[in-house]
């Protein structure tokens, strides 16, 4: 294997997606290298290829003869109108349809293409499918025909509209979320809390503490540097750090600056220094010479580099906990998004991103959606623009919709980050200095992953239990990317797996992981409290607050 391949088969889900936003997703779609190869498989294989078509073929003439079992999966919800079976011109329309789109994966199934061409290719088809489906087009499907029926074509003419309206700027796909009704500090974002500490690239949260005691030693949380903090505190009641501070836990979190072009050099040093000088500031406030440092997602790489730092210059004794949210830092074939980069494509990205200075986080947001087409893209189609509809109002779409940019220097070292996957390599990488290692971080780490997630698959996650030289505990939520950390305690359907021992094998791990019904969030409440204890009385705010939260920063646009 070559070196450039060796490399991008190391790509990350978040490079990857860096790199597609800075270079337009829809060159997804454009046909490639790969293309050709499945292409080359189905004519060198004539008689494999032939006997898909043939039952395809025959499985067409049973649809028009009207004896095909053919039929949508009942958890299928573009086909749940009874029209859809009812009709006879509607029900072969779907049969065929669902027989076209088997057929085609099976032949990407049976093309023997390599991981990377197979994912490309798999991609291309899944998004054909996707969009070639009957529901998708206007008065087709039934629900579209009956609202602009009884609307007299008002409806297709709101719809109209939003599609204008939407596809004017980017992100170019369908509005996900009616904003109208969320307030920050108001309906979201609200728990109580107050800026005690601002720089140039950040705002430091003091949350109030709820409880007549508190735990001794503070929790500072770094979040993700795409999309704003409040992820971590969304509405009342799904609000992790609410829930926290009601735990007696000492809460601290990071409001990241959204970046324009002025900040353009500001990259992975920049970052983790901020991280170090925040820790000093919450020393300072709690009283107290240590703390519990956590990460989610992007800022689980800058959480993991700053802990790295202090081991490296002899102060990880500053540190009681570890944990990291929903975090890639090994990357090995992480998924589709690894597959679709390669050197040349990185190469460009940074380059467009330095031309700007920055990563607009709508291209981002266009990306992330893409990802799933069915649920993220079709599925808003057919609401907001054939039935002409508002889009819901959830609060975690109010969240994805509540775009950053990102500074160009650090656009950059991400996507290097996970093309070399360095930090896997003790001493390969260095940052502010120091070599990293983190093998030396020998303080205990909690790791949660989602089981559902498509952007940091759990195994990957999983695997820096492999990295951290302390002992970890890896809970693995039912949850995807954001509901993994949006997983209150009233939610019916959370639950949690978790192990003693972690194999190296995600997958044997997940053979002899427990069940645990309910959410994590007691499971690491409660790990936090046996490393951030005694309790103490809380204590007094130093000086007069900069600001109530969530601050001035998140409403920066």
């Amino acid at each position: 294997m070559s070196a450039a391949t060796a490399s991008q088969d190391l790509a990350a889900p978040l490079d990857s997606l860096l790199v597609e936003a800075a270079d337009g997703p829809y060159r997804r779609f454009v046909p490639d290298a790969s293309t050709a190869k499945f292409v080359g498989s189905m004519l060198i294989h004539p008689r494999r290829t032939g006997r898909r078509v043939a039952d395809l073929a025959q499985e067409l003439g049973r649809i028009g003869a009207g004896t095909s079992t053919t039929a949508p999966s009942k958890r299928d919800r573009r086909f749940t109108d009874p029209a859809w079976t009812s009709n006879p011109i509607l029900r072969r329309l779907v049969q065929g349809y669902l027989a076209a789109g088997r057929t085609a994966e099976s032949l990407v199934a049976e093309s023997n293409l390599g991981w990377r061409d197979g994912k490309r290719v798999g991609f291309l088809v899944e998004n054909l499918i996707e969009a070639l489906a009957p529901s998708n087009v206007p008065l087709v499907n039934p629900s579209s025909a009956k609202v602009a029926i009884d609307t007299a074509g008002m409806s297709l003419v709101r719809g109209g509209g939003a599609f204008l309206r939407d596809m004017a700027g980017s992100p170019r796909i369908p509005d996900m979320v009616d904003g109208s009704g969320f307030r920050l500090g108001d309906n979201i974002a609200a728990t109580p809390g107050d800026v005690v500490h601002r720089t140039e690239i950040l705002e430091l949260i003091r949350y109030r503490p709820q409880t007549e005691q508190v735990r001794q030693v503070p929790l500072l949380i770094v979040p993700p540097t795409i999309n704003k903090y409040y992820a971590l505190d969304l509405a009342p009641g799904r609000s992790l750090i609410e829930y926290l501070v009601h735990q007696g836990q000492q809460v601290y979190v990071i409001s990241w600056r959204n970046p324009d072009a002025r900040h353009a050099e500001w990259g992975l040093d920049t970052y983790v220094r901020a991280v170090l000088d925040a820790l000093v500031v919450v020393h300072r406030f709690a009283g107290s010479d240590r703390a519990a440092l956590t990460g989610v997602c992007s800022g689980g790489i800058i959480a993991s580099l700053a802990a790295a730092h202090l081991a490296a210059t002899g102060r990880q004794d500053r540190l009681a906990a570890f944990a990291l949210l929903v975090t890639v830092l090994d990357s090995r074939r992480s998924g589709t998004t690894a597959a679709m980069v390669d050197e040349n494509l990185a190469a460009a990205a940074k380059a467009a991103s330095a031309r700007r200075g920055y990563l607009d986080g709508r291209a981002l947001a266009e990306v992330f959606a893409w990802l799933r087409p069915g649920d993220l893209i079709w599925n808003y189609w057919v609401n907001n623009y054939l039935l002409g509809q508002k889009p819901p109002a959830f609060d975690i779409l109010f969240w994805n919709a509540d775009t950053t940019r990102m500074a160009a220097k650090l656009h950059a070292d991400f996507v290097d980050f996970g093309l070399t996957s360095k930090i896997t390599r003790p001493g390969a990488m260095t940052v502010l200095g120091s070599p990293v290692d983190l093998t030396q971080l020998a303080v205990d780490a909690y790791v949660v992953a989602g089981s559902a997630d498509h952007i940091t698959p759990w195994q990957n996650c999983y695997r820096s239990t492999e990295l951290l030289g302390g002992n970890t505990r890896f809970v693995l939520s039912t949850s995807g990317h954001i509901a993994a950390l949006v997983n209150p305690t009233t939610n019916p359907k959370a639950g949690f797996q978790s192990a003693e021992e972690n194999p190296a094998d995600p997958a044997q791990w997940l053979a002899t992981a427990q069940n645990h019904p309910g959410s994590w969030w007691p499971d690491f409440a409660s790990w936090l409290a046996d490393r951030c204890g005694p309790d103490i009385e809380r204590p007094d705010l130093i000086g007069e607050p900069l600001t109530p939260a969530p601050g001035t920063y998140v409403f920066e646009k």
